[in-house]
């Protein structure tokens, strides 16, 4: 699996060998109560793919959230709950014309709102501790640890719901564990003079907590989507997370009293443009793995921590030292395995099937 900002939506399997479950377009004639669109024999007629374009998707994906993580770094005095806030906003102007295009409802089937109540809030939370990591630590110390997020949900979905969890998810597990302390550093290991870091050490042990805990977060969110399969259409998914996320934003903004219209036009443009940016990553994500299997996707969205390496240095003026390099190989190289694995698996499970 691979975390989407702010762990919505679009994922690709971690634990279980599943694909990911991809709404059908409106052309599919399914559930529509349209007829589907068959050639004279009788076949449903299918549209050449282009190859590649799938991942190309993703890298776009990719990269377009890298800029929004970069954009955060560079607005000023506008705190990340605030920007978070704004994300919600947007994501429920995207996914109210959805709800009703396909008479979703806005609270979903009885069964599984206890469900959806926890998806939107553990969702919401854990982009707002993602961009409150992206603000206080460097960029790709965050976004790397960000990517230990398939091993813990392979360890929740063996937890929750009994899947299989081998050796290599222990070992793929520790390799992630590994990547993040290489980043985080803690003192008890590397020494009271940690050099390299953005700020003082306390706030990057703050941002690392925040991303582990986000990670965290984001992980239980796909345990429960997978928990909830295919009853629930993905848009009412990400309305809870919108509509959850943008009230738990507005009530801790008035708590901590912290809200405030930023003073410079430079920072509502870089409010604007975050939202928009995460909501195309998003589309072209969802796009990718309408298009490709996830195996390829997840390994191509590492291009994820490439991109924040580049922004990092180009535009942040930060090297990142041979501590983060070396944690962000053992975070992508236990995140790509992981999905090498789970793919190779599924493949294995679609080939016994057709015999």
């Amino acid at each position: 699996m691979v975390l989407c900002q702010g762990g919505e939506a679009a994922a690709v399997p971690a634990a279980g060998g599943r694909e990911p479950e991809v709404p059908l377009s409106r052309e599919d004639g399914v559930g529509t109560g349209q007829p589907s669109l068959l050639s004279a024999a009788g076949t449903k007629k299918k549209k050449a793919a282009c190859p590649g374009l799938g991942l190309f998707y993703t890298v776009l994906s990719a990269f377009l959230f890298s800029v929004a993580s970069l954009f955060l770094k560079k607005i000023e005095d506008v705190h990340s709950v605030e920007v978070s806030a704004f994300r919600c906003v947007f994501q429920m102007a995207f996914v109210l014309p959805g709800l009703i295009y396909y008479k979703t409802g806005f609270l979903g089937p009885k069964g599984k709102r206890i469900f959806l109540f926890f998806r939107g809030f553990l969702g919401s939370s854990a982009m707002i501790l993602l961009y409150y990591a992206f603000q206080v630590m460097p960029l790709a110390d965050a976004t790397v640890i960000t990517f230990s997020s398939p091993v813990f949900t392979s360890l929740l979905a063996w937890i929750f719901l009994k899947e299989k969890y081998s050796i290599w998810d222990l070992l793929f597990t520790l390799f992630a564990i590994t990547g993040v302390v290489l980043i985080a550093r803690p003192p008890f290991l590397f020494g009271s003079n940690v050099t390299g870091i953005e700020g003082s050490y306390t706030d990057h042990l703050k941002g690392t907590i925040a991303a582990i805990t986000s990670t965290v977060s984001a992980a239980s969110t796909f345990v429960i989507l997978r928990k909830v399969g295919k009853s629930v259409h993905y848009f009412l998914s990400i309305w809870y997370y919108a509509v959850i996320g943008l009230i738990g934003c507005v009530i801790a903004l008035f708590v901590m009293n912290e809200w405030r219209l930023p003073y410079c036009g430079k920072d509502r443009v870089f409010l604007i443009l975050i939202g928009l940016l995460g909501l195309g990553g998003q589309i072209f994500l969802t796009k990718a793995l309408q298009m490709e299997k996830a195996g390829p996707v997840a390994i191509m969205k590492t291009m994820d921590v490439v991109f924040a390496f580049i922004l990092q240095i180009l535009f942040l003026n930060h090297l990142p030292t041979w501590w983060t390099v070396g944690g962000a190989l053992c975070v992508v190289a236990s995140s790509s395995g992981t999905a090498i694995r789970k793919w190779r698996q599924s493949l294995k499970k679609a080939k016994q099937n057709e015999i």
